[in-house]
């Protein structure tokens, strides 16, 4: 299927699938006139794309990981043992983001807690 049909079919822009494919997680074949040609995989290929995308996961660590993925039902399974330690990074990576997002939150609580006080002084 071309472009227009793939983008309907999986609910992602045009210029977005153009995207995955400069990314190296779509490969589709190339007609004699240039024009892209997806195959019924595909679809399921963006799905897992969106997935890992919305777990977090950049482009780049994507294209490594994609492979080795298959879905089971609404999940998607690791196939490949050697790709868990760059899932586990990834992970440790967020929790990372996670705890210096909370202590700023924290320090910001802080704050606006002293703020009571600056109207008492004034």
């Amino acid at each position: 299927m071309r472009i227009g049909e793939f983008s309907r079919r999986t609910g992602v822009s045009e210029r977005l699938l153009r995207y995955y494919e400069e990314q190296g997680l779509l490969h589709p074949q190339r007609r004699s006139s240039g024009y892209r040609e997806y195959r019924e995989g595909d679809v399921a290929a963006v799905r897992q794309i969106r997935a890992l995308l919305a777990a977090g996961l950049g482009t780049s660590l994507i294209a490594g990981v994609l492979p080795c993925m298959r879905e089971d039902g609404d999940h998607l399974v690791p196939t490949c043992a050697e790709m868990l330690d760059d899932l586990h990074e990834a992970r440790d990576r967020m929790t990372r983001a996670i705890d210096e997002l909370r202590s700023s939150r924290d320090k910001l609580d802080a704050v606006i807690a002293s703020a009571p006080l600056l109207a008492e002084v004034s």
